[in-house]
């Protein structure tokens, strides 16, 4: 199927996870993002052990790599030769780096007014905390998602997935469609830029308005209750064999819980028909709910709430979603073949018309595209791409390295 952005070229300079992720949200709309990496891959592509990492395959199947050492004039000059023929540019670098490599917005837009550079940043490039290091847990430490995650009277924990990276690549990836389209009347790109720290803070929305309406002592870590303790019930509760969540988040969905329960004070008391009545005694709700799923499995439990309209789920493991019929059906976690390798890769969580996109390729080989890509849009013979090889300038798969280079070169955010 024709995809929105099937005629969109982008350059992208992500390392790790928040530019790779907005690059791999593109690809999946159809645009042909081309992976800029240092002569030795960028960091996420190889870790210790010289093995290509799955991480690395999970957000890079679908793009094209092409090796070019920015910090020389010549990887400069190609890298601004490729920038004539391209829509967009993607980095997360730190805050600076792209104007010590001569290469900040002004440069680009002198090469190419169209041009959309999109940049995620750990707090921005204004404020005191602009050049602070900031990896997804240093956000999560000054944003005050630590401080909520856990359980009171515990410490602070970061929470499991990499919610900050993520979310500003989601953000990153709105930026960068909103200055598309606002190309299509200005004929002008712009500098689109996210902090992770602004993407965020509106994740804590229900703490913050629960610190807000309940003063001070209204504790920052709630486990796995409401943020804001203003729901009830609302946690995860024992069952024989792991756990279930559950919540009610309105009196319909309660009477239902309470009918299933078969707890006779849970459906007729008085004192548990409202949700503030309940949130006063969300102790022995909690304590009655967990009475009854403790005698189930999960999966009984989720049989008895889904068809009354209880939100409920169990707790599943990691790896079970490789086996979850629901992720096998909407093909979010897929397994494709090349090369006698088997690769784990994401499909798309955006449908158009409700089809799901086909297979995307597997991930790049380092410099798999280098010499294809300089010889279609620049015109670079495969001489003068083995004398830039040779000189360090770029790295082309197949061809010996002189000697060793580094992985990750650049800076981050």
């Amino acid at each position: 199927m024709t995809l929105p952005l099937d005629a969109i070229t982008v350059l992208e300079l992500g390392q790790v996870y928040l530019g790779p992720y907005c690059g791999l949200l593109l690809a999946r709309l159809g645009a042909e993002v081309i992976k800029i990496e240092p002569l030795g891959g960028e960091p996420v592509r190889q870790r210790g052990d010289g093995e290509e990492t799955k991480a690395f395959s999970f957000l890079n199947a679908g793009k094209k790599s092409v090796c070019l050492d920015l910090k020389t004039s010549e990887g400069k000059q190609l890298f601004l030769d490729l920038l004539v023929t391209a829509d967009v540019v993607i980095e997360n670098y730190a805050v600076g780096t792209m104007a010590r490599l001569g290469l900040d917005y002004d440069v680009l837009q002198s090469v190419n007014p169209r041009i959309i550079l999109g940049s995620g940043t750990g707090y921005g490039s204004t404020g005191p905390y602009r050049r602070y290091k900031s990896l997804d847990p240093n956000v999560q430490a000054l944003t005050g998602i630590m401080s909520v995650t856990g359980f009171a009277d515990n410490p602070p924990v970061k929470t499991g997935p990499a919610v900050v990276d993520f979310s500003a690549g989601v953000h990153l990836m709105a930026g960068i469609l909103a200055a598309l389209l606002q190309r299509t009347t200005t004929g002008r790109g712009q500098h689109v830029e996210v902090a992770m720290q602004d993407a965020i803070l509106p994740t804590l929305t229900s703490n913050l308005a629960g610190l807000l309406d309940g003063g001070p002592e209204m504790p920052e870590r709630t486990g796995n209750r409401h943020g804001g303790l203003a729901l009830c019930p609302y946690n995860v509760y024992p069952t024989s064999d792991g756990w279930v969540s559950i919540l009610a988040i309105n009196d319909v969905q309660w009477r239902a819980l309470a009918q299933a329960t078969g707890d006779p004070m849970l459906s007729s008391d008085a004192s548990f028909a409202t949700n503030a009545s309940r949130v006063k005694r969300m102790d022995e709700v909690d304590s009655r709910i967990a009475a009854w799923t403790e005698t189930m499995t999960a999966d009984q439990v989720n049989a008895l709430l889904q068809p009354p309209g209880v939100p409920c789920a169990p707790v599943r493991t990691l790896a079970s979603l490789f086996a979850d019929e629901h992720v096998i059906e909407r093909r979010m976690l897929r397994s494709i073949e090349a090369n006698g390798t088997t690769h784990w890769v994401f499909g798309s969580p955006i449908l158009f018309d409700g089809a799901i996109c086909a297979d995307p390729a597997p991930p790049p080989v380092l410099g798999g595209d280098t010499r294809t890509i300089l010889a279609h849009r620049l015109g670079i013979s495969n001489e003068r791409c083995t004398v830039l090889h040779q000189s360090l300038v770029v790295h082309v798969d197949g061809l010996p390295i002189s000697k060793s280079v580094d992985s990750g070169a650049l800076d981050r955010e």
